[in-house]
């Protein structure tokens, strides 16, 4: 019997399985997918065993990971509601479905996690945000969930109420960094610099300054401040982005990814 099983292996899915491959061994994860030529692939790739139905993954798993779009929870959850007993753990990927609403459809009893990792975890290197009712789960448990999403990253426990909050800065977020690096990469080449190596500075540049947040434990102000020698390039190009709005851009971003998570 498998330990993980995966509904979905769609890019969130997919990168879930492989990040898990970092701790776990193939024998502990199967998954399943309504595309069996993306099951076929991915089970090529990986080396990890799919099945056919998604009734057939719960059975065979005590960890059960719904990485299906939200527009698909309910028949998938009319699917499982038959064949999950309380025994298992349930942990939904999906934003903006609370952990009311997934036991109303599934059963009051039911264990639910509220995850939202995000794609970097492909490489072991995403942030998960989860949220569980702490009462409802063994010592053993809770260190199997704190297992499974550190094995893509890093995680941090939040409260229910913030989960959206959570899909704003760190699930929805991995896209505009990489239209920040595309820009930056872009502005470079129109002054000449070649297209591969103005991606390799612009994503590494990306790299070690989120390196520096985390390391150094110092504010993203007094970071940006050392850079900004006065009178210098940096801060000219600084007064430029705000000129322009970059940080109000930022936030009416994740304004809208928060309306969007309250409307699913």
């Amino acid at each position: 019997m498998a330990k993980i099983g995966i509904i979905g292996i769609g890019n969130m899915g997919y990168a879930i399985a492989k990040g898990l491959l970092k701790q776990y061994g193939k024998e502990d994860i199967v998954f399943t997918d309504v595309n069996q030529d993306r099951c076929a692939q991915v089970s090529k790739e990986l080396g990890i065993d799919w099945v056919k139905t998604n009734q057939e993954c719960a059975k065979l798993a005590t960890y059960i990971v719904l990485a299906v779009k939200p527009q698909y929870f309910d028949p998938l959850l009319e699917q499982l509601k038959d064949t999950v007993t309380e025994k298992n753990v349930i942990i939904s990927i999906a934003p903006g479905i609370t952990t009311t609403q997934l036991k109303e459809k599934l059963g009051e009893e039911k264990r639910v996690v509220r995850a939202m990792p995000n794609t970097p975890a492909l490489l072991g290197e995403g942030m998960t945000g989860v949220c569980y009712d702490e009462k409802s789960f063994s010592d053993e448990e809770k260190h199997a969930i704190d297992s499974i999403f550190t094995s893509l990253g890093k995680m941090r426990i939040v409260e229910e109420r913030l989960m959206n909050a959570v899909v704003c800065v760190s699930g929805s977020s991995p896209a505009y960094v990489y239209l920040f690096i595309e820009a930056l990469a872009d502005s470079a080449v129109k002054y000449g610099l070649p297209r591969d190596a103005a991606y390799e500075m612009a994503a590494q540049a990306v790299v070690g300054s989120a390196r520096m947040v985390l390391e150094t434990g110092e504010h993203p102000g007094a970071l940006k401040d050392k850079v900004c020698s006065p009178g210098g390039t940096t801060i000219a190009g600084v007064s430029a982005l705000e000129e322009f709005g970059f940080r109000n851009a930022v936030i009416k971003a994740s304004d809208a990814c928060f309306k969007k998570c309250e409307k699913i």
